[in-house]
């Protein structure tokens, strides 16, 4: 594996989340041929911290198909890129030298690190807003997690989690969360047997999903797997679009009062902007939704049989605004509305 500077193009000496150079962030790409096998196309991992996933289902709709990857222990494709890096602190700490895990999300992320923290035998706390829902912490609670609530914005959260004792399981820096991503462009190569769809929709938010999915089918294009990059769609709320402003050129309010009911969609400055940007350009395009074609989305995905959350609900809103050519995949990533989460006695 190959880690380098997104900025300056740097190595990486140790575990270190930030290049000592110019402060960039870290991207892992893979230096070797695509593997059948899956875990062999992660050989930094000695051993692989697993809670049973299977291959999620690509289910046809006609026109569009959809990939349901909330088939996953903690119903969010987010066990992905758990499964990595908690695996990879797991070899790391071996010793034991480090026992407690420290992350800042109020959603998926949350969940699905207590989850594989906890099963590599972490302790793990998570940081989240005060005005996080309930639903979500119960379910995270439910890990045997402990809960931080920090005021202010989520900059504040990062920061409480960062300085706080342990390690800092960031999903976001962490560049081997967002390289356990990959996986989810291999099993689509692998379940489409090689003729992978045209286009593929994306809820993007911090980017990890976007960056980890190109940086598999980049590896089977170099691999000579496959003959080239999918469209991949990046989709973003019309109240938090940083991404589209940015590669479309126009701008949207960025204040502190984020209203939207896709809340998974809430990073108004990722860290990952500048990567995401060169990704979208080379292969793809970003879109943004309404509130109310967000709405009407998750209540048609429903009459299919597909419960979703608001925020993946953003790709169905997108396809159906516009017309693509060739095929579709639509990539569903979670469908736990937190609002209707009970406790875990």
């Amino acid at each position: 594996m190959k880690t380098y500077c997104i900025r300056c193009g740097g190595p990486r000496y140790h575990e270190e989340l930030r290049c000592t150079s110019c402060n960039g962030l870290f991207n892992m790409k893979p230096d070797f041929r695509y593997r059948d096998k899956p875990e062999e196309n992660f050989p930094y991992i000695e051993q692989m911290i697993t809670l049973g996933e299977v291959v999620t289902p690509i289910v046809e709709f006609g026109a569009v198909s959809m990939k349901l990857d909330y088939f996953s222990p903690t119903f969010s494709y987010k066990d992905r890129g758990s499964k990595t890096l908690i695996s990879a602190l797991s070899g790391r700490y071996r010793d034991r030298t480090k026992t407690e895990l420290n992350e800042d999300s109020s959603g998926n992320a949350g969940a699905s690190i207590a989850a594989y923290g906890k099963r590599a035998g972490f302790s793990v706390n998570i940081f989240v807003p005060q005005n996080t829902k309930p639903g979500k912490i119960s379910q995270i609670e439910s890990y045997g997690a402990r809960i931080i609530k920090v005021k202010g914005n989520r900059e504040d959260v990062a920061e409480a989690a960062r300085t706080n004792a342990g390690v800092y399981a960031s999903h976001v820096l962490n560049p081997e969360f967002r390289d356990g991503i990959r996986e989810l462009a291999y099993e689509i190569f692998r379940q489409t047997s090689g003729n992978i769809p045209d286009n593929i929709f994306l809820p993007v938010s911090a980017g990890t999903l976007l960056t980890g999915v190109y940086e598999g089918f980049h590896h089977l294009l170099e691999s000579g797997e496959i003959g080239k990059l999918p469209s991949l769609i990046a989709v973003q709320t019309d109240a938090v679009s940083p991404l589209c402003s940015r590669v479309n050129n126009t701008t949207y309010d960025e204040g502190n009062s984020i209203e939207s009911v896709a809340d998974a969609l809430v990073s108004r400055n990722p860290p990952l902007l500048d990567l995401m940007a060169e990704i979208v350009k080379e292969s793809g395009k970003c879109v943004t939704v309404s509130e109310d074609s967000i709405i009407r989305a998750r209540k048609e995905l429903a009459l299919m049989g597909v419960y979703a959350e608001y925020s993946s609900a953003t790709v169905m809103a997108a396809f159906a605004s516009s017309h693509y050519e060739g095929r579709s995949l639509l990539v569903m990533t979670g469908n736990l509305n937190s609002s209707y989460l009970g406790t875990c006695n």
